[in-house]
């Protein structure tokens, strides 16, 4: 068989050179995902002792193992549900505004300072001598310090504020997209604010919006600096991130500690599944409508 032919042959089946470039992006996808997830898994099929599903036994009949899982989504679900609705009017606002670029420079600071140092400056900030509680008593709103650090609502203000950034800037981009044309038709025809909301941004934003909230879940359930800096490590914060760790780096488990780490991604997995699964039940018909 000549070379013309043999390519002809592969073109007729829909591979051509331009599908070869897919060739580096696949590599890629196989070294630093799939391959890490088939050791990470074989690790945790292979325990110090028992069967090969003796790491996932262990951690289930732990009771102080399991509530990780319960402790993690206490911490994601909420700040991830919260920034989302924040977001949301925020970037109605912000493309509607001359200067959206110094605005948006400045929401997103918080993504730039990383999550230590930000957790450094809320210990300090939401600590009982810091500015928030000296405000609140100045202003006799409270006698005591509140307790917000070494908690978990010190947790939450970590994961609120490093988590609102990411979330604000995909829905920007979102809210951005879709044809101010659509709005002003539905003005003209009488539809009131909350109409246009509910019948045109909403429908068209629901697939966006759930991809936002999947990448921004995934974020916050992989707390741990947090955790750590703000949180109680071994009561209310002890999330399943801090759990892999300590099996993996301090009881020296490593097969313990990917197992933890398998659990976690399919906790993950499950609560993304459910959300883009539910998009059909929220809203179904075009979402075309998008600029361009």
């Amino acid at each position: 068989m000549t070379g013309t032919a043999f390519r002809l042959r592969l073109a007729a089946r829909g591979v051509d050179g331009i599908t070869l470039l897919v060739l580096p992006a696949l590599l890629a996808l196989v070294a630093l995902f799939v391959y890490p997830f088939a050791f990470g898994l074989a690790v945790s099929l292979a325990p110090k002792a028992g069967r090969f599903y003796a790491n996932y036994q262990t951690f289930f009949a732990d009771p102080f193992l399991r509530e990780t899982i319960w402790n993690t989504l206490k911490l994601a679900l909420p700040t991830t549900l919260l920034t989302l609705l924040i977001a949301v009017p925020v970037a109605f606002r912000v493309r509607l505004m001359r200067r959206q670029r110094w605005l948006t420079t400045i929401l997103l600071l918080p993504m730039t300072l990383g999550t230590v140092l930000v957790a450094q400056g809320l210990l300090t900030y939401l600590g009982p001598r810091g500015w928030f509680n000296r405000g609140l008593m100045l202003l006799h709103l409270t006698a005591h310090p509140i307790v917000l650090t070494n908690n978990y609502w010190g947790v939450f203000a970590s994961l609120l504020l490093t988590g609102f950034p990411f979330t604000f800037l995909l829905t920007l981009s979102y809210v951005s997209g879709i044809d101010p044309a659509l709005e002003h038709a539905a003005a003209t025809l009488g539809g009131g604010a909350r109409a246009r909301f509910m019948r045109i941004f909403l429908p068209l934003l629901a697939p966006g919006l759930a991809v936002t909230f999947c990448l921004s879940f995934v974020q916050a359930f992989a707390v741990f600096p947090s955790a750590v800096l703000l949180g109680a490590p071994a009561g209310s914060t002890h999330v399943i991130s801090i759990a892999a760790y300590q099996a993996a780096f301090e009881r020296y488990d490593y097969s313990l500690g990917s197992a933890i780490a398998m659990i976690m991604g399919a906790v993950q997995l499950v609560i993304v599944v459910a959300v883009l699964a539910s998009r059909s039940l929220f809203y179904r018909g075009p979402v075309g409508g998008t600029k361009g």
